[in-house]
């Protein structure tokens, strides 16, 4: 069987597809999905995939991006289930404490691995150039 006949069990295409898999159609949630339809579904979404990405239930990887925070954080409040687009914008229009806190956590990553990064590249810079690692301060 050849690689465009392989096909991928629902949970591996409703991840592709950014949505939470128990709103998707029967029909969706027992299909295995070649990659080719996957791209279709991508391309040309049907109803059902356009009104389940624009209004939910939304998969966690998804609320955590809307939301601005981690997965992690989700977790530390107790969001353990999908979300809706409503319930999604009511926490961004009335941010509780939790979601005001996540947010800094979730910046002070960024900023961290963008120092990280800058270092790396930095280091990388030097040891091509043939300079000596600049000491730990």
């Amino acid at each position: 069987m050849g690689a465009d006949q392989q096909r991928m069990k629902a949970i591996t295409a409703a991840k592709k597809l950014g949505i939470y898999l128990p709103a998707a159609p029967q029909e969706f949630q027992a299909a295995q999905l070649s990659r080719q339809e996957v791209e279709e579904l991508e391309r040309h979404p049907p109803d059902w995939l356009t009104d389940l990405r624009r209004n939910g239930p939304h998969p966690r990887p998804v609320v955590a991006g809307r939301l601005g925070i981690s997965i992690s954080g989700l977790t530390r409040a107790g969001i353990e289930g999908a979300l809706t687009t409503a319930e999604i914008n009511e926490l961004r229009d009335d941010p509780p404490d939790w979601l005001i806190a996540e947010r800094v956590v979730q910046e002070d990553t960024r900023q961290q691995d963008q120092r990280r990064r800058e270092n790396e590249a930095e280091r990388r810079a030097r040891a091509a150039s043939g300079q000596r690692p600049r000491p730990h301060s």
